[in-house]
């Protein structure tokens, strides 16, 4: 382990201190280590763009090390919460649990510590809050090629423009020409910048266009014992294919899987997909993509880090930084879809992929083989069995590609290999989220705007565009009450310049500033002109709907903060985030449905988990198929009909409605932008479980998704949705919320308890990190519970006796639909609306060891006299992580 010192270390002492460890590490630094390493230690921020396997990660223990020694915080920064973890816990083994702490949005872990792991956001989001007061020293950002991603590249510019004072090292193998950042870096912190961008690959590439069918690729590269084998595919959906087709192949020893079977141990495999991939990893086969459950994908990386897993099948996500030993990396196609269209991989992309072959420390070489078309290679065949006879030749029909599917060449393949990466992109952008952030703080509020709107990295040609939507994103949280106007602190006063040129003077006209200078010519922070800013038009008759109604110059010149009475954690991370604040003022906190609508109006707002409606509305247009089946209609009918069935959307009138209205006076919001749907609430109002919820909708391959959106709309809930309207319900529907997402996946937070406090158990023996038991969170418990007694009761309901027999062994489908015969032979139905779902209906009589949970159904006369009674075993929940409930009676009240 690196010693931490105990006082202040000069450099050079850091630098005996550093090498002495390399030393005892049996680490002999590379030349290009060498100098990123006496750079940094001299005050220059580094830029690090070296090939994958150079030891970059070296460099980085290096300013971690500095930082230390000179009293400072350091940062780690990654864009992926994966790639977070696996430093977090690299940087533990070397500085110790005490100094090093993660923050990820999801995981807050030893926050005070010297040393933090942190996704890009988190860094960005404490840039925006404290700028040039920050507690940070020296910034370490790993993958700085994210910087190019269009939704995510404004969080690795932002604190490159707003910490000044900080000391950088940005990393990549792919970053393109770096020239912009060096003189940009060295103008804003006043340091040299030193780019370090030429050095040889410690274990070389070898790079192969295969024209056998891929199952032979596979075969031939074992064979030939370049395994391990990542096999990269470009949807999830290939991968898990592919990994279930090579359970005809003997990929692994007898030895290697034994190895596996007790490095996996007690690791909980949950029902389903974790089912498949339990089988798929004792054979040897990984599966790794974003669909995935994180203690999944987590399993994998570390059977792949004991070189125990010979083949893994996975999309790009092993990708991006997890230092995995990958002997071979085989490429199946050269195109994506990319969210809007089918195109070749650029070649960043494919370097990106390429330099996960050959790890240093485990290879003297690596293999990359880039597979060619199916028609290609069938073509290839064809053309060898007609020999040299040019008859035959001629003869042989050539195949195309498939329809409508974008195919490739080797000459697209030589072109990527021999290309070096593009020059990054600046991709910055304003949000509401952002805004709020420079908000939190009002001391220098106005330089901030000044640095984000008219000092940052896009072209000067975009600068009004930014502060036109930056003054329409301010009018919107003015407008919710969310910020106020801080008449003590200056704000930013947007330069003449800015406004006049022909793209300012366009945009200042479109964003309603009068006469388009409403500013003296100055040097960036001029002052208002009294006679060029006009009044606030907002109340006024006369402004037209398609006009901007608050004055650009007004709202830029003057500094805001937000409200006093926003909860702690208050937060706006969705573009519709204000709407959404807009609309909870519009309900009705008397309607007995008011929680779930609270819900409904925040799920609108979140990004569309699109596999699960896809799921949803394709169970939906099930159901409608056979009713319109049933109700005469022909074949063309049903189709014409079946295309307005989509998935549910509860609240769609109202919200419809209420956007309209919002948008008349927030124009520049995009109609495609509001989405209802039903994810959360359809769990909470039927009481369904994860495991439920993704076995219904034949959700395995995309649990990662699921659990992904519970997550993002925890976050939402909890942080969007002011405290003066939430009720009783709605905190147990958090609660429930919270732990629901915890209990299916809480590997991070667990593999950290376990690090601060170890325990004498095998430390060889993967765990799956579910170890907080349900029984610690009474509330949750209890809100669980009752969920899942109503689930009984949404069943009842349907008269869906087979599924009721399912759930736990208490009572037989003749049981159930001999009980129900007698019920519904006194009542028509089952009522299952909101109070039926209330606490009136429902009691715990907790006992040691035990609950029992009585829920009484609502009858359509009132009496109240039926019910289910079920048992809750307490150790038998805390044991399997999910609710050991079994039936009791389904019967009249004694």
């Amino acid at each position: 382990m690196y010693a931490a010192p105990r006082a202040a270390r000069t450099p050079d002492e850091v630098l005996t201190d550093f090498t002495e460890w390399t030393a005892r590490q049996g680490i002999t630094l590379y030349p290009a280590q060498e100098e990123a390493v006496l750079a940094l230690l001299g005050g220059a921020n580094v830029i690090l763009a070296t090939p994958t396997g150079s030891g970059k990660s070296l460099v980085a223990v290096a300013a971690h090390a500095k930082a230390l020694g000179a009293g400072e915080r350091s940062w780690y920064t990654a864009p992926i919460k994966a790639l977070v973890s696996e430093k977090f816990f690299a940087l533990v083994a070397i500085f110790g649990a005490e100094n090093v702490g993660m923050l990820t949005g999801d995981a807050a872990v030893n926050t005070d510590a010297p040393i933090i792991c942190a996704t890009a956001e988190v860094l960005a989001n404490q840039a925006l809050r404290q700028r040039h007061t920050a507690d940070v020293g020296v910034v370490v950002m790993d993958e700085f090629h994210f910087y190019a991603e269009p939704d995510r590249g404004w969080a690795w510019q932002v604190p490159l423009l707003l910490l000044p004072h900080t000391q950088f090292l940005l990393m990549s193998a792919t970053l393109g020409d770096t020239s912009f950042f060096e003189t940009d870096l060295t103008r804003r912190t006043g340091r040299e910048t030193v780019a370090i961008t030429h050095a040889d690959r410690p274990v070389p590439l070898h790079f192969a266009w295969a024209m056998t069918p891929i199952h032979e690729t596979i075969e031939d590269l074992l064979r030939e014992r370049q395994a391990p084998i990542y096999v990269v595919h470009f949807t999830q959906q290939a991968a898990v294919e592919r990994a279930l087709a090579l359970m005809s192949v003997n990929v692994s020893s007898t030895a290697n899987k034994d190895a596996i079977k007790a490095l996996v141990g007690g690791f909980r495999f949950g029902k389903g997909f974790g089912q498949t991939l339990k089988r798929l990893v004792l054979h040897g086969i990984g599966i790794h993509h974003a669909g995935m459950l994180p203690k999944y994908r987590r399993l994998v990386e570390m059977l792949a880090q004991a070189g125990l897993l010979k083949v893994v099948c996975g999309t790009e996500t092993l990708g991006v930084g997890i230092n995995v030993p990958i002997r071979t990396v085989l490429i199946t196609s050269l195109t994506k879809y990319d969210g809007r269209r089918q195109r070749v991989l650029r070649a960043r992309e494919f370097h990106q992929i390429a330099g996960r072959a050959g790890r240093a420390g485990y290879d003297v070489e690596g293999f990359v083989v880039v597979q060619a078309p199916e028609h290609v290679i069938e073509n290839h065949r064809a053309l060898l069995k007609a020999g040299d006879d040019p008859k035959k030749r001629r003869k042989v029909a050539r195949k195309g590609p498939p329809q409508g599917v974008l195919s490739y060449t080797q000459a697209t393949y030589d072109r990527l290999v021999a290309a070096p990466p593009e020059a990054l992109r600046s991709r910055f952008h304003v949000t509401h989220a952002m805004l709020l952030n420079a908000f939190a703080e009002p001391d220098g509020q106005g330089e901030t705007l000044r640095i984000l709107l008219s000092d940052n990295h896009e072209d000067a040609s975009r600068y009004p565009g930014l502060i036109r939507h930056a003054a329409q994103v301010i009018d919107a949280l003015v407008r919710a009450d969310i910020v106020e106007v801080d008449v003590d602190e200056p704000g930013y006063a947007v330069p003449a310049a800015l406004l006049t040129s022909p793209e300012g003077a366009t945009q200042a006209t479109e964003a309603g500033l009068v006469g388009g200078i409403p500013y003296a010519a100055t040097d960036g922070g001029a002052e208002p002109d009294e006679a060029g800013v006009e009044a606030d038009t907002r109340d006024s008759d006369a402004a037209g709907e398609d006009d901007m109604p608050l004055d650009v110059a007004g709202t830029l010149a003057t500094a805001y903060r937000l409200v006093d009475d926003l909860q702690h954690g208050f937060a706006l991370n969705q573009p519709l985030s204000a709407f959404a604040v807009a609309a909870i003022d519009v309900l009705d906190p008397q309607d007995p449905g008011y929680t779930l609508d609270l819900v409904s109006v925040i799920e609108a707002t979140l990004e569309d988990p699109r596999a699960v409606l896809m799921a949803q509305q394709f169970e939906a247009r099930g159901v409608a198929v056979d009713q319109l089946k049933a109700d005469g209609l022909d074949y063309e009918e049903r189709v014409a009909l079946l295309e307005d069935v989509t998935w549910p959307k509860p609240l769609a009138d109202f919200l419809g409605a209420t956007f309209a209205s919002y948008r008349r006076s927030h124009p520049w919001i995009h109609d495609g932008d509001l989405s209802p749907k039903s994810v959360v609430r359809e769990m909470f109002e039927t009481g369904m479980t994860f495991g439920q919820f993704v076995g219904r909708y034949k959700l395995a391959r995309a649990e990662g998704v699921v659990l992904r959106y519970l997550s993002d709309a925890y976050r939402a809930l909890r942080s969007t949705v002011p405290v003066s309207v939430r009720s009783e319900e709605f905190d147990d529907l958090l609660e429930w919320l919270g732990e629901l997402v915890r209990q299916t996946d809480s590997s991070l937070l667990d593999e950290w308890e376990e690090l601060a406090n170890p325990s004498d158990e095998d430390a060889t023996e993967v765990r799956s990190g579910d170890t907080r038991v349900l029984s610690a969170n009474p509330r949750a418990l209890r809100v669980m519970v009752r969920q899942a007694a109503f689930r009984r009761i949404d069943l009842l309901a349907r008269e869906a006796y087979a599924a009721l027999a399912q759930l736990d062994s208490g009572l037989t489908q003749a049981e159930w639909e001999s009980a129900a015969g007698d019920y519904f032979a006194e009542y028509a139905d089952i009522g299952t609306g909101p109070e039926a779902r209330g606490p009136g209906l429902f009691a715990i009589d907790e006992r040691p060891g035990e609950w029992i949970v009585t829920q009484v159904l609502d009858d359509p006369e009132g009496d109240r006299d039926w019910r289910v009674t079920l048992r809750l075993d307490i150790a038998a929940t805390d044991e399997a992580g999910e609710l050991d409930l079994r039936t009791l009676d389904f019967a009249p009240a004694p």
